[in-house]
């Protein structure tokens, strides 16, 4: 089983890029999660690279920016390439089923555990925190 579930905060804004063929939407971005240390009182982190696809991936690119907490579901995937000086290089990235945004967004007071995974196809339409909830 390659499941795995990081709650963490993004080291910068998201890098949005569209396909060539099909203009399918990519957004790469790195989580900073936290994690304990042997020593007392020392903060740690790991740096995760994070790779999203589709309509989660256009969500990503427009609402959340470096700073932003968020919790990420998906899979572990390797990969190596060679580089331009001939070096093999091995890459590790999650690649994210699910994003939910766990911070309140600043385009209207929305409060967090918003979900974009999952095949979500309609655009996010932040509600006023003061508006009636039809629930």
């Amino acid at each position: 089983m390659n499941k795995v579930v990081l709650i963490g905060r993004l080291t910068k804004d998201p890098d949005l890029r569209y396909t060539a063929g099909n203009q399918t939407p990519i957004a790469r971005f790195t989580l900073a999660v936290g994690r304990f240390s042997k020593k007392e009182g020392q903060p740690d982190a790991d740096f995760i690279s994070i790779v999203v696809f589709g309509k989660t991936a256009d969500n990503v690119g427009k609402y959340i920016k470096k700073g932003s907490l968020v919790a990420v579901s998906g899979r572990i995937q390797t990969g190596s390439y060679t580089d331009q000086e001939g070096k093999k290089r091995y890459t590790t990235d999650v690649i994210a089923d699910e994003v939910k945004f766990l911070d309140k967004l600043n385009t209207g007071g929305t409060s967090g555990g918003s979900d974009f995974g999952g095949g979500y196809t309609e655009d996010f339409h932040p509600v006023d925190e003061n508006d009636d909830l039809p629930f």
